[in-house]
């Protein structure tokens, strides 16, 4: 299996279901501002996790996933079970994920393009939900250097990146203002499923 795009995979009353059950992870566990390693420059987007494992990044100790909310100290809450049936559809793989990070993109947040390469078992796919303003979502190979493409993301999209394209590098260029009503504060909303450790 290599990226895979669903478009509009989940419905406006599904987009709007798994919103409510967002809205009560941030309540448990707020979004908070990561900094980058080494430099402690903020990034654009502020995040959250639920799962067992949340995946998380500062100055002092970098990238790594851990079990405990960086400014709470609590465990972050459980994964929505709309998401865990989603995985189970479309990961292709025989355990749950650990992992949902959560960023949320307003403004000129963005992400440079990057892999996600902080888990120890590449044979899980990342699945990725859109909700709410439309993204330009930039893909490419598994070098810095590979040509990228654009694709534009609207609310309830799905993208899967799995087999030869696991490590592909991505990131979102920008988000687009007032394309979606889903959330009534605007902004967008990007839920990244993810396995941390080898299964068994």
């Amino acid at each position: 299996m290599a990226l895979k795009y669903l478009p509009g995979k989940l419905q406006d009353a599904e987009q709007r279901k798994l919103l409510d059950a967002l809205r009560a992870v941030m309540e448990e566990a707020p979004l908070f501002t990561p900094t980058m390693p080494r430099s402690g420059k903020p990034m654009s987007v502020r995040m959250t996790n639920c799962g067992p494992l949340g995946w998380v990044t500062d100055r002092e100790r970098g990238y790594r996933y851990q079990a405990m909310h960086p400014a709470t100290g609590k465990p972050w809450p459980a994964i929505p079970e709309a998401l865990l049936t989603l995985w189970r559809e479309v990961a292709g793989y025989p355990a749950d994920p650990e992992a949902c990070l959560v960023n949320y993109y307003v403004g000129d947040a963005r992400m440079g393009l990057h892999q996600d390469k902080d888990e120890e078992d590449f044979a899980a796919p990342v699945v990725s939900v859109s909700l709410g303003d439309s993204a330009i979502f930039r893909v490419g190979g598994l070098s810095r250097k590979d040509p990228t493409q654009a694709l534009e993301l609207t609310s309830g999209d799905v993208v899967v990146l799995g087999g030869e394209d696991r490590l592909a590098y991505h990131g979102i260029d920008r988000i687009l203002p007032g394309t979606s009503a889903l959330l009534p504060e605007g902004g967008r909303l990007n839920l990244t499923l993810r396995r941390v450790t080898k299964r068994g």
